[in-house]
This record gives C-alpha cells, sequence and structure tokens, in this order.
C-alpha cells in the first residue's frame, strides 16, 4: 500500500514538473509573437537578448539544463578570484554552515537542557530570549565584520546566531515535556541526574531536538546566501550576485535549482535521524 501511493505520488511530481517545465518553455519563447518594441535602457541593461521583440532574455529549461551540466562537468576549477567552479563555491557555503551550526548545536543544547530542567532558569532567560529571538540574523553582520575582522568568520557567525534560537527552544521544550511518568520511575530508582539525563530525558526528547536542527540548519542555508551577497569573496551567495554583476541569468537560475537542491539535501538528513530516534510508545 505505502509502495502504490509513493509511486503515485511520484508519477504525479514528474506531471508536474512536465507541466511547470512546458510552461516555462512557452512562456520564454514569446509564443511567436512577432516584433516588440523594448525600452532601450532595460536592453542596454539586460543585453542583446532583450533588444530582440520575439524572445525573451530570460533563459528557457533547455538552456538552463546546459548550464547546469556545464557546471556539473568541472565543478571544482580555480581560474582566479572571481571565476571558480560552482562545487568550490557550494562547499565554501556549507563548510560555513555547518561550522556555525555545529557550534550552535553545542551552546543550544546544554543551554536547552538547563532550561528546560529548571523553571527557575527558564523564567530568568526567557526575557532574554524573546528579545533576541526575533532579530534578523543580518543586523547582526556590521557588528560582526566591525569587531571580527574577518568576512567568512563574521558569515559564521551569522550562522551561528540564526542556527541557535530554533535548537534552543526546542530543546528547552522537549526536555521540559519528558512524560512525568518516567521521571518518578527514575526517581524511584534512585537513578543519578547525569544518567537520568543520557538514559531518560535525552531519549525522550531526541525527536524534538533533532527538529530544531532540521529547521535551524534550513534558516541557515537560506541565511549564508544573503550573508555571502553582503560580504562577497566565496561562496554560493557571492556567485549569485557575481553572476547578476555578469548579467548571466542562466548561472543564477542554475544556482538557485542547486542551493533548493542542497536545502532539501540537507533537511532530508535531518529528516532521517528524526526518524531513526522518534519510537512509538
Amino acid at each position: 500500500m505505502t509502495r502504490s501511493v509513493g509511486a503515485r505520488a511520484l508519477v504525479l511530481s514528474l506531471v508536474i514538473l512536465g507541466i511547470f517545465l512546458a510552461a516555462w518553455h512557452v512562456a520564454v519563447s514569446g509564443g511567436g509573437a512577432g516584433s516588440q518594441a523594448v525600452d532601450p535602457e532595460y536592453a542596454k541593461l539586460v543585453g542583446a537578448a532583450a533588444a530582440t521583440g520575439g524572445q525573451t532574455p530570460m533563459p528557457g529549461p533547455v538552456d538552463v539544463g546546459k548550464a547546469i551540466w556545464r557546471h556539473l562537468s568541472d565543478p571544482f576549477y580555480v581560474r582566479g578570484t572571481n571565476d571558480m567552479g560552482i562545487g568550490i563555491q557550494l562547499a565554501y557555503s556549507l563548510a560555513r554552515v555547518l561550522l556555525g551550526f555545529g557550534i550552535a548545536v553545542a551552546v543550544a543544547v546544554p543551554l536547552g537542557f538547563l532550561i528546560g530542567m529548571s523553571p527557575i532558569v527558564y523564567r530568568a532567560l526567557d526575557p532574554f530570549i524573546q528579545v533576541m529571538k526575533p532579530i534578523s540574523p543580518l543586523a547582526w553582520m556590521p557588528l560582526a565584520l566591525y569587531t571580527i575582522k574577518d568576512s567568512s568568520l563574521s558569515s559564521i557567525f551569522v550562522i551561528f546566531i540564526c542556527s541557535l534560537w530554533p535548537m534552543l527552544i526546542n530543546t528547552a521544550f522537549g526536555v521540559a515535556s519528558v512524560r512525568k511518568d518516567w521521571l518518578n520511575v527514575a526517581r524511584t530508582l534512585e537513578v543519578g541526574p547525569v544518567r537520568k539525563a543520557f538514559t531518560v530525558i535525552l531519549p525522550a526528547a531526541a525527536p524534538t531536538i533533532l527538529t530544531g536542527m532540521r529547521i535551524s540548519v534550513g534558516i541557515a542555508w537560506l541565511v549564508i546566501v544573503a550573508a555571502e551577497m553582503l560580504v562577497g569573496g566565496t561562496g554560493i551567495g557571492y556567485f549569485v550576485w557575481n553572476q547578476w554583476n555578469n548579467l548571466s541569468l542562466t548561472d543564477i537560475i542554475t544556482a538557485i535549482l542547486l542551493i533548493g537542491l542542497v536545502g532539501m539535501a540537507l533537511d532530508q538528513i535531518l529528516a532521517r535521524l528524526t526518524r531513526l530516534v522518534t519510537y512509538p510508545e
């Protein structure tokens, strides 16, 4: 039954994809509308393709497919500061995300445990969390650049900030929501606090903690693109901005698709881990 549903869902997804690609192709081909007046300033901005009234400068799916093949056939070349393969740019972004995310895990999980197990600590820290949580991570970038004086480390700091709050809140909620019956049994058996934390509380709260991690890594991957556009140098965000300066819409769309695929892969990895630690009661 599950396989049947999965197969039908796959077929439906392929049909939706086919309709989308066909509509995209028709939209960018101009439908044979013939000659059409184009604003000279706009034509100068987007290039020669805009000057042909029968065709839009937006690339079609075939053009994007060729660009994807070109990038993936040699993803790790280095020909200069502003000319690196898309694989290297993605690697820079992933390294920053994973480092900032890892630091956030090291801070958020222990602190979330403390908040979830102590109502006093929760009430003391909650006002600070509620004030800091809504602040856009990019608002910290100027201060990070001023104090750290390194664009790459500043990006990692921004990833740390944006990853911290979902994990912290979910960890505290998961720890505080552990069933009292299990805690009472541990108390009756005179289980020590450290052993209770690792054998009772952590397994029970693990699905909630990993859900927080899943949210955090999605936000981190989203923020790194904007951060790299601001600071420049390397990374997939800088690649997108650099291709916009080169007026290469095909490469921009290619990068957008790869950003989405990498984000989906990160999400699916943590979703798989969440299912592994989730047990029916």
